[in-house]
């Protein structure tokens, strides 16, 4: 199977039997989302909550660098692809605190926060995820089946499944795969 590497403030949207895989994740969020009709797939790396930050160009010059602008363009490549909204199964990995380890700027939480706002005022439901922590994450999204795994460096891979929505953690992003 072909392989598609997505980098940091990347995404890549497939409609064929291949592989998506996003490396390193650290307190960048992945955003996997996947379409079992018609086998659509989709994976963003951003790695900043809100384009704002980028005061010459809104984010415009790299949308998928942020939250704010590629989420919403990683559904609309999607849908351009013959993927419905109702039918997405939807998964987040990554925002660690691998870096500022005094929890100072605490940027995998804001990712995590601000991906989730975004999806809720969208109407779209995350069916699984696993944020927050301390260590770097690999995700990879077969278009063909929908199966996501994560892995960490220690060589621990997890299958993310897309069970029942999960709901927003109360206080905190440190959850796991809804099952």
């Amino acid at each position: 199977m072909r392989t598609l590497v997505v980098g940091i403030g990347d995404c890549k949207v497939a409609a064929e039997p291949v592989e998506l895989v996003t490396f390193a994740l650290g307190s960048c969020i992945a955003v996997a989302i996947w379409d079992p009709v018609v086998k659509v797939g989709g994976l963003l790396h951003f790695m900043l909550p809100d384009s704002s930050v980028d005061r010459a160009t809104q984010g415009r010059a790299n949308p998928f660098r942020y939250a704010d602008t590629g989420t919403p363009l990683l559904f609309r490549l999607a849908y351009e692809k013959g993927a419905e909204k109702r039918r997405l199964q939807v998964r987040l990995a990554g925002g660690a605190n691998v870096v500022d380890s005094g929890g100072v700027f605490n940027i995998g939480r804001r990712n995590h926060a601000a991906v989730r706002k975004i999806l809720w005022k969208a109407g779209v439901l995350v069916h699984g995820e696993e944020v927050g922590g301390s260590v770097s994450r690999t995700v990879r999204l077969d278009v063909e089946t929908g199966r996501c795994t994560v892995s960490e460096p220690s060589g621990v891979v997890r299958e993310l499944r897309a069970g029942k929505p999960a709901a927003v953690p109360e206080g905190g992003a440190e959850c796991r795969a809804a099952s």
